[in-house]
């Protein structure tokens, strides 16, 4: 608001204060919208793997393919993510002009994905290696699978109440 050397009336001032926080509440709004759909499919591709993956890793013996081989199609999965990663949030930017930010997506929704994930991949892997029984590796990419559909939606639903 250019006021050119005025003080605004009290009414001006509220207004000024009600835009910017509608600005706010546009910005966080935009930047809790949920992924472009191909990269949302990718993420739950990547976690739907991944305990397979780990599982091959951490298998007693080599299983359906050497150790190697389970290490490399790791590390060129996760490689391939990362970039895939940064192309959403370019892309993301360029559409928005915001960045992706994840400080703004709920609490009660972020806090247990970040800390279930790994304890769903690592502990199915090691129930595998424990067991032999590649249920676990299944079971736990079904699961991670579901997280990320049930977290999308639960991300549309954000963006579309804030919006």
């Amino acid at each position: 608001m250019e006021t050119h050397g005025v003080r605004p009336t009290p009414e001006q001032a509220r207004s000024a204060l009600a835009d910017t926080e509608h600005i706010r509440t546009s910005t966080a709004a935009l930047s809790a919208t949920p992924w472009p759909n191909w990269f949302f499919i990718t993420l739950t591709l990547y976690i739907a793997a991944l305990p397979i993956i780990y599982g091959g890793v951490v298998a007693d013996s080599d299983w359906l393919l050497p150790r190697p081989a389970w290490v490399g199609i790791m590390l060129a999965v996760t490689a391939a993510y990362g970039v895939l990663f940064a192309v959403a949030g370019k892309a993301w930017r360029n559409k928005t002009g915001v960045a992706l930010r994840l400080d703004v997506l709920p609490k009660r929704v972020t806090v247990p994905l970040i800390a279930g994930l790994p304890v769903l991949v690592v502990g199915a892997a090691f129930a595998f290696r424990g067991t032999g029984r590649p249920v676990w590796l299944i079971a736990a990419s079904v699961a991670g699978a579901a997280v990320s559909v049930g977290c999308h939606l639960a991300f549309v639903r954000l963006h579309r109440k804030a919006s």
